[in-house]
């Protein structure tokens, strides 16, 4: 997508975070915006920042975790705007702790947000996206879908998910009229590690120790401000990977460098000669 002036975008996590700044960074652009999200209060005043911007906007209530819900959003933005071209798949949650300790109610939770708010939003939108004449999809991951962390398995699972399935997307997508990125931010000012509180466990699979010590990073972190307006220019120019911390780039060049490694043994052993 070249252009984003004119555009319809539909933004999911829309009301915080990420998801605002993307929608602000969208409007700025010429896109009029259906917000998605959960939490109506953040939702009402979410809205009244963009239309402060002369933004066409509007807003829908949506746990992105359910089919139904997702379908009902999808409808409700064709029937207020006729046309969606950019769907952004921001809706997220991080839950961690230790394996064998982790409630497997936590682990659906997350899968179900992080993993399958993404496949539904694809699914049910891709489509409607067709429909308009072509647009763009931009699923929300993280440098955690690149690089995994102790303690944080749910949440290093759902994006690596996240990672893949966008590669396989935008292979798949290329010749519909539909571009594909993937965000994989770093650090960024978000409220993302105050949401294992919402989990069924209610989050006590994490120490509280372990949630200020991360907490303390995020808040040093990007502006989601600059994260956004990066985000846009990745769609315009139809950017696969969108990343925000070149600093990290040593730490995924090392887990290349162990994967190279074992590569390498495999190719050592006679029985795999010629594979």
């Amino acid at each position: 997508m070249s252009k984003i002036d004119g555009t319809v975008a539909f933004v999911t996590g829309g009301a915080s975070g990420i998801g605002l700044a993307v929608a602000k960074s969208l409007a700025k652009r010429g896109a009029s915006v259906m917000l998605a999200d959960i939490n109506a209060d953040a939702l009402a005043n979410a809205k009244a920042e963009l239309e402060a911007m002369n933004t066409k906007v509007e807003t829908v209530l949506c746990d992105v975790s359910r089919e139904a819900a997702m379908r009902k959003a999808a409808e409700a933005t064709m029937e207020a705007f006729g046309a969606v071209n950019i769907i952004v798949n921001n809706a997220g949650v991080a839950i961690g702790g230790q394996p064998g300790e982790i409630s497997l109610k936590d682990w659906r939770w997350i899968v179900d947000i992080n993993l399958m708010g993404v496949v539904y939003g694809v699914e049910i939108f891709t489509p409607l996206i067709e429909a308009s004449g072509g647009g763009h999809i931009v699923n929300v991951a993280s440098m955690a879908g690149h690089m995994a962390a102790p303690t944080m398995a749910p949440y290093n699972a759902t994006k690596f998910a996240v990672v893949g399935y966008s590669e396989s997307l935008g292979q798949e997508l290329a010749g519909r009229g539909i571009g594909v990125s993937v965000l994989c931010p770093g650090w960024v000012r978000t409220n993302i590690h105050k949401s294992s509180a919402a989990s069924p466990s209610r989050g006590d699979v994490v120490l509280p120790e372990e949630m200020g010590e991360i907490a303390a990073v995020i808040n040093q972190g990007l502006d989601p401000a600059d994260v956004a307006e990066w985000t846009a220019d990745c769609i315009e120019a139809n950017r696969l990977y969108v990343f925000t911390h070149g600093s990290m780039k040593a730490m995924v060049e090392a887990r290349h460098g162990v994967i190279q490694a074992d590569f390498d043994a495999s190719l050592a052993n006679p029985a795999f000669e010629g594979r």
